[in-house]
């Protein structure tokens, strides 16, 4: 793991994995930890962190009780389903049962607000990104794209394998918190009877 300056009042650890981020970010979570895919960004006198961290590493995940479990309906008949199941081998209705088939975890937020990086799904359903992002994406879409799966927020462009849609608030600022998934959540789709095309 790298330690990287980030201005004068904060430091930024550049780490190996995402699990390795993760660990960092909740060994430092009385910090107020910003987490990113493979980074953390700390804020605090960077002398005083580097002795911080300097002081120990977080040798796994080191969540206190049992993370959040979030169950989010979704209805599977995006219009990715068809390609993500030729590109996997598998047909539709096994792609749904892989994505539905096991619990996610939210590895980190970012892209808008509310929306969650889900790792640790069916190795399976690794699948690319489009050639070409959509310019725009329906609020509610369910995804995948590499090792991620993830839901639009709100409607914006975006380049990942869509699969489905849900009804779930993904962001809501009278909430608290705003986000419905939360850094370290685990997560588990269920698979909703079709309402209507959107």
């Amino acid at each position: 793991m790298k330690v990287l300056p980030y201005g004068d009042r904060a430091l930024l650890l550049d780490c190996e994995s995402l699990t390795e981020a993760t660990s960092w970010f909740e060994a430092l979570s009385d910090l107020d930890p910003v987490l990113g895919a493979r980074t953390v960004l700390v804020r605090g006198n960077p002398v005083e962190l580097r002795g911080l961290i300097a002081a120990g590493r977080p040798s796994g995940l080191q969540v206190a009780g049992t993370p959040d479990l979030v169950t989010i309906a979704v209805t599977y008949d995006g219009p990715d389903l068809r390609t993500v199941a030729e590109l996997t081998g598998l047909s539709e209705d096994e792609v749904v049962a892989a994505h539905t088939g096991g619990t996610w975890t939210v590895g980190f937020t970012g892209f808008a607000p509310g929306f969650a990086y889900l790792v640790g799904g069916d190795p399976r359903l690794q699948v690319p990104r489009l050639g070409a992002p959509r310019p725009s994406v329906p609020a509610g879409s369910v995804g995948l794209a590499g090792g991620f799966s993830g839901i639009y927020p709100r409607s914006s462009p975006g380049g990942w394998q869509l699969i489905g849609r849900t009804d779930a608030a993904l962001f809501d600022p009278l909430r608290t918190p705003p986000a419905l998934l939360q850094p370290g959540a685990r997560v588990r789709f269920a698979a909703a009877p079709a309402t209507g095309a959107r």
